[in-house]
């Protein structure tokens, strides 16, 4: 798993924008929301959102921790790229876009295409 590959996967479902926040965070969002961060800096980690099920599932495995800030809301590190094959991130990030978009409002959803 790479930056570039999170880019590249996150840019291609609809109308994702991409930012820098606080500095060094590369946060993918739809909406205005974010659905997707990863660090800039230091070795390549990345979070989140998860349902609730799979929020106390994977934060139990190694390679996973609640993100700080975030875990309140069911978002996931995840400190171990080798931890989940491409599929698995393909996955996960989909699934994060989708939970968030879902709760974008109506007319935002339809601006974007999303339906």
């Amino acid at each position: 798993m790479s930056i570039e590959f999170l880019q590249q996967f996150c840019k291609s479902l609809r109308g994702t924008t991409e930012d820098v926040k606080w500095g060094h965070d590369l946060c993918f969002c739809v909406g205005g929301k974010m659905f997707c961060v990863t660090g800039l800096e230091g070795p390549f980690s990345a979070s989140f959102k998860v349902t609730d099920d799979e929020f106390e599932e994977l934060t139990s495995r190694e390679g996973f921790e609640p993100a700080p800030y975030m875990a309140r809301n069911k978002w996931v590190l995840v400190t171990k790229p080798s931890a989940l094959k491409k599929k698995e991130w393909e996955h996960h990030v989909r699934q994060s876009y989708e939970l968030v978009s879902s709760k974008l409002t109506k007319k935002v959803r339809k601006d974007l295409k999303i339906e």
